[in-house]
């Protein structure tokens, strides 16, 4: 789903206020509120807000928003984080990249490298740099997760272990202001654990809707990371964190 510029604000309200009504959503964007109604429709059809009466939600931080919803929030601000990673890998590297929406967008920014082999556990990635004879794609054995086209469970986790590359590009479905990365997936954690220990460095990539969430798996700390991409970070906590742990901050707006 392609959100247009109302229906990506109110998701943003949404976030922002948990909850949205139609009367106060037609108001402030001086349209009927059947438009409105069409708008939430559709959002909520992709699972990237819950319909209640009079309005609707922001889905609870304890549920994964479905993959397709993922992809549309902050569809600009992902692009632009998959350049800025895309910018440190070079010709002719090796490369982990797990499975998210944020990852994704990196692997689009690389289909102009050259010389790259692209180890992943994510479908959607090999399928979009197999057409790129300058790109060697290996893909992960494993559990394919319906919902997402993640490889998972312990024939991914072995593979993966069979590597030692030059990156690792990995992407988490929340951030902890005490640094804690998170999934919801514990299939899915072991693989990325497996990930940022056979990588000499390791990029993590994450808009800022990460920080207004939470997830019950913990894959491993913002420690752990050499660079950390995000369009932006205002969590002063997160700030130190990196200063103190010798992690680059790319902040690709502001």
């Amino acid at each position: 789903m392609l959100l247009t510029p109302r229906q990506e604000e109110i998701i943003a309200l949404a976030r922002t206020a948990g909850r949205v009504s139609v009367e106060d959503l037609a108001a402030r964007f001086s349209v009927t509120p059947q438009t409105i109604r069409k708008d939430l429709n559709d959002l909520c059809d992709a699972r990237a807000l819950t319909r209640v009466h009079g309005g609707a939600i922001f889905p609870s931080g304890n549920e994964n928003v479905e993959y397709e919803a993922r992809r549309a929030i902050a569809s600009g601000a992902k692009q632009d984080i998959g350049r800025a990673a895309a910018a440190l890998i070079p010709d002719n590297s090796s490369l982990f990249i797990n499975i998210g929406t944020t990852t994704e967008a990196v692997g689009e920014a690389l289909t102009e490298r050259n010389g790259l082999m692209v180890i992943t556990n994510n479908i959607n990635v090999a399928n979009r740099l197999r057409i790129f004879p300058q790109i060697e794609v290996v893909i992960a054995g494993g559990v394919v997760r319906g919902s997402d086209g993640g490889i998972v469970g312990e024939a991914a986790v072995d593979f993966i272990r069979q590597f030692k590359v030059d990156f690792a590009v990995i992407g988490v479905s929340a951030i902890d202001e005490d640094g804690a990365l998170l999934d919801f997936d514990f299939r899915e954690v072991k693989v990325a654990q497996a990930i940022i220990a056979n990588a000499r460095h390791v990029i993590l990539v994450s808009d800022a809707t990460k920080f207004e969430r939470t997830a019950p798996v913990r894959i491993g700390h913002l420690s752990q990371v050499h660079t950390f991409i995000t369009d932006q970070c205002p969590l002063e906590r997160i700030r130190t964190i990196c200063l103190e742990s010798d992690v680059r901050l790319i902040e690709t707006t502001g």
